[in-house]
């Protein structure tokens, strides 16, 4: 077989920007107009007690396969992968508003998944080839607002649609979008490749994948469908363990592994997979909580709740924008150690006033949070994509997305379980304000560990690293 190794781009670089943009649309329109609606799903295909799997089985099918198409975009190109990709998204899409029950519908959910999974990393990616390290935190910006205006239209649309009794019509939403994305990538994303043999690791490429899968599944059902100390709990985890360790093992001997040794004797690139890691946990938290907390406590309506918690979003993007400016100057690692401290001191400030509810203190909080994540992540991958070379440049950069996808699986998971152990201390009523106060507050204080361990994780970063200005060398862009 053949093998292409990217020596660079002859593309324009607006249009090719917003085809990456819509694609990250695709995939943050449909992750926020889901929520709104499951009322209504319900309502007409029954299967309440299986609708948590609407969410699960998506996340288990994106994130489990990041590391592939991460790996095959270095392999055979970022544009084939990233077609794909929109294409299985799109027929998931289409697929998921003809479902008839809520076992189909949960299935063509994993489709979307699969989908998902090559465009998160390869948008990202792609972005990471054609801007220079100067100017990719004011694109990566660009993206993150798009999150932003995601979470405030997604669950508008949602619940219109939910409202007219036409909850089949959320899964068109993205249509749309995926179709103009695969139209400006196949006309104006050009790259040019070299041909050269490879072989594929399929072997890793089915362990990694089988080892990951059983690992979210792990995390996300645990204590829920099944308890945590339980045969089937702790024989998810052991099948789990030994599927990694044997892909371990074979990565050691593949001629091109899926996820290559020498990455892993990065220290940049281990602690920056450590902090994603506890962004990741330290986002679900939050997104998670906020809204119910501030519903049920404060008895505030669900769209005061949401715009409270939106104020991250807000400064999601405002800091990813500004960082860019900071790590030029000061270095990447005081860029994520500044970031991390501010959401050290939201998350802290959070926990300790959550015996208070109110949206006026949250706001504001979850601003400044924002603000933290924005400053630690986007720096966090554009340092990694600056440290490695084009060929593995998409499989880096899947390896942090899919950190914080196992982040927020484990946080979940975490978190769920200290809020139910509160709960259930006060007598099990989740609907009373002040079990739910005491409940959110025991989330928030984990939080605020989490984010601790994001600050120590932000400190093993080296520290002499301040890069440069211009492109990098394996860039060759025309046009703008």
């Amino acid at each position: 077989m053949s093998r292409v190794e990217g020596i660079g781009l002859r593309s324009p670089r607006g249009p090719v920007l917003l085809a990456m943009m819509l694609a990250t649309a695709v995939v943050a329109v449909d992750t926020t107009v889901l929520a709104t609606a499951v009322p209504s799903i319900v309502g007409e295909l029954g299967g309440f007690e299986s609708f948590p799997w609407l969410f699960s089985a998506y996340l288990l099918a994106s994130a489990a396969t990041v590391p592939v198409y991460s790996k095959l975009a270095d392999t055979i190109g970022r544009k084939p992968l990233l077609v794909f990709g929109l294409a299985v998204f799109l027929a998931g899409s289409v697929l998921c508003a003809f479902a008839w029950d809520m076992t189909s519908l949960i299935a063509f959910r994993a489709v979307q998944g699969l989908g998902a999974g090559a465009i998160q990393p390869l948008s990202v990616t792609i972005i990471g080839d054609i801007y220079s390290i100067a100017e990719r935190a004011k694109v990566q910006a660009y993206t993150s607002s798009v999150w932003a205006v995601s979470s405030v239209l997604g669950p508008t649309i949602g619940g219109i649609f939910a409202q007219l009794g036409a909850w089949r019509g959320i899964f068109f939403a993205t249509v749309p979008l995926s179709i103009a994305a695969v139209v400006l990538v196949l006309l104006r994303y050009h790259e040019r490749l070299t041909p050269r043999r490879h072989r594929i690791d399929f072997a890793g490429s089915a362990l990694v994948t089988a080892g990951l899968a059983l690992l979210i599944l792990g995390l996300l059902e645990g204590g829920r469908a099944w308890a945590w100390i339980s045969p089937t709990g702790i024989g998810v985890f052991a099948v789990a363990a030994v599927l990694l360790v044997a892909f371990a093992l074979v990565e050691r001997k593949a001629a091109e592994p899926v996820l290559p040794p020498a990455l892993f004797r990065s220290r940049s690139f281990v602690s920056t997979m450590l902090v994603m890691l506890s962004v990741g946990a330290g986002l679900i938290g939050l997104t998670a909580f906020v809204p119910s907390y501030l519903q049920v406590g404060a008895g505030v309506l669900p769209i005061v709740a949401g715009a409270a918690l939106a104020t991250q979003s807000i400064g999601w993007p405002l800091a990813s924008a500004l960082s860019g400016r900071v790590y030029l100057r000061r270095g990447f690692a005081f860029t994520m150690t500044l970031g991390a401290a501010l959401v050290l001191l939201g998350t802290a400030v959070l926990a300790i006033v959550a015996p208070f509810p109110s949206p006026w203190i949250v706001a504001p909080l979850c601003l400044v949070i924002g603000f933290g994540f924005g400053f630690v992540s986007v720096p966090g991958i554009v340092a990694v994509q600056s440290s490695v070379p084009w060929d593995e440049r998409a499989v880096a950069t899947g390896s942090l997305i899919f950190a914080r996808s196992l982040g927020q699986a484990a946080g979940a998971a975490v978190l769920g379980a200290v809020a139910n152990a509160v709960i259930f201390a006060h007598g099990g009523d989740e609907t009373d304000p002040e079990t739910f106060v005491a409940a959110s507050g025991a989330v928030f204080l984990g939080a605020a560990a989490i984010a601790l361990v994001l600050f120590i994780a932000v400190l093993t970063l080296p520290r002499d690293r301040r890069p440069g200005g211009g492109d990098d060398p394996d860039q060759a862009v025309a046009g703008t």
